[in-house]
């Protein structure tokens, strides 16, 4: 039986990852829950999956959450300091870290100098500090696992080897603004952004889908995963969203993981992970495809991945400023603040009013992170719509 603290339990991955312990209750236990604010929904993960903490994020939401029945014999944490007590939980064997943006990295930590097995799907935690991250787990004994479709795709082409590796290759469905003009782009709603033709994701996961920021953030996240070169990760458009990660090896051959747009299956891979578990989701029945299509992505056409290169390929402090322009544009956009085609423009700015630091610590990224939103929001002021 495997003990697992879950972070962003009401959210679109957490919600998929307790779908998958309700499926297989003799494998999984839930220790504790975290979320941010949405405590009628806790209370119900509380109730069915019995945990013995939860943490919540707002402290308002918190007090009221200690008000109620459900709390009994509960313990109820709260803050950020809360969600750093959680992962040390010592029942636990294993993290689940599916909290959404920079928050996610100090949980990602202290759960790996823990020595506990962290199942990421908090790319920001690789995107800030990837090579710390990376570095604390071999010290500590701590395996980290990709819960990214895309990365457990890799993961499991790789199957362990770190050698004779030409290329790894991430799909990306295009996201619902497929085929739109720059006039249309410049009109787009929070409501058209979310309207993902394939996955059921959370909003700031599809503005950076539609924006395919999303995707600049994943080649930053396998560079640290894989511990492969830059120059060697590529991206395709992929629209049937099947082909969820390639890699091309020094011979010439190329190995795809091939499943059906199933959050539940890369969850499972990795909570249950070396094995492979008999399940009852759905495979893919390549017959009824009848054609794969792959297109390399226009980078004039998507800026915010052009920028997510040029940040990756900078390094330092630089991509924690594009993590954190993102995430204050995208709040923007979906307040309805700033246009769609905006979010390229604020990132964009950002960098080039912050200045290049080494990030050799923590403390460095998260001050980079602080130091961006600062600007970012100032920016946004400039170009808000009206």
């Amino acid at each position: 039986m495997k003990h697992v603290v879950l972070l962003g339990s009401t959210g679109s991955i957490g919600k998929n990852c307790l779908r998958v312990v309700r499926e297989f209750r003799t494998r999984f236990r839930i220790a504790g829950l975290a979320t941010w604010s949405n405590v009628k929904a806790l209370a119900e993960q509380v109730e069915e999956f019995e945990p013995v903490a939860v943490s919540i994020g707002d402290e308002r939401a918190a007090e009221e959450f200690r008000q109620g029945p459900q709390a009994r014999g509960l313990e109820v944490l709260s803050g950020e300091e809360g969600l750093i007590e959680l992962v040390r939980l010592g029942q636990a064997q294993m993290v689940v870290n599916a909290l959404v943006g920079a928050i996610g990295l100090l949980p990602t930590v202290e759960a790996v100098k823990s020595g506990k097995d962290v199942a990421l799907a908090n790319k920001e935690s690789m995107v800030l500090a990837g090579e710390i991250v990376m570095r604390l787990a071999k010290e500590h004994g701590s395996n980290l696992l990709p819960i990214d479709s895309e990365h457990s795709g890799i993961h499991q082409c790789l199957a362990g080897r770190s050698v004779g590796i030409r290329k790894i290759v991430l799909t990306a469905s295009g996201g619902p603004l497929m085929g739109r003009s720059q006039e249309e782009l410049r009109n787009v709603t929070p409501e058209e952004v979310m309207r993902h033709p394939v996955w059921s994701m959370g909003k700031r996961i599809c503005v950076d889908s539609a924006s395919l920021l999303n995707k600049g953030l994943e080649v930053m996240e396998a560079r640290w995963f894989f511990g492969v070169e830059l120059s060697s990760i590529g991206v395709l458009l992929h629209p049937q969203c099947v082909v969820h990660g390639m890699v091309e090896f020094a011979d010439g051959s190329t190995l795809a993981q091939i499943s059906r747009p199933d959050m539940k299956i890369p969850i499972l891979y990795a909570l249950s992970y070396p094995e492979r578990v008999e399940a009852s989701f759905e495979s893919c029945n390549l017959a009824d495809l009848h054609s794969l299509t792959f297109v390399e992505p226009d980078l004039d056409r998507f800026p915010c991945l052009r920028l997510a290169y040029a940040a990756a390929r900078a390094g330092g402090t630089v991509p924690a400023y594009l993590n954190a322009a993102d995430e204050v544009a995208v709040e923007a956009f979906l307040l309805g603040t700033v246009r769609f085609t905006d979010i390229p423009r604020i990132l964009e700015s950002t960098l080039e009013r912050l200045t290049w630091r080494p990030a050799t610590s923590i403390e460095d990224t998260l001050a980079a992170d602080a130091e961006a939103r600062i600007v970012a929001k100032g920016i946004v002021s400039e170009v808000r719509v009206g």
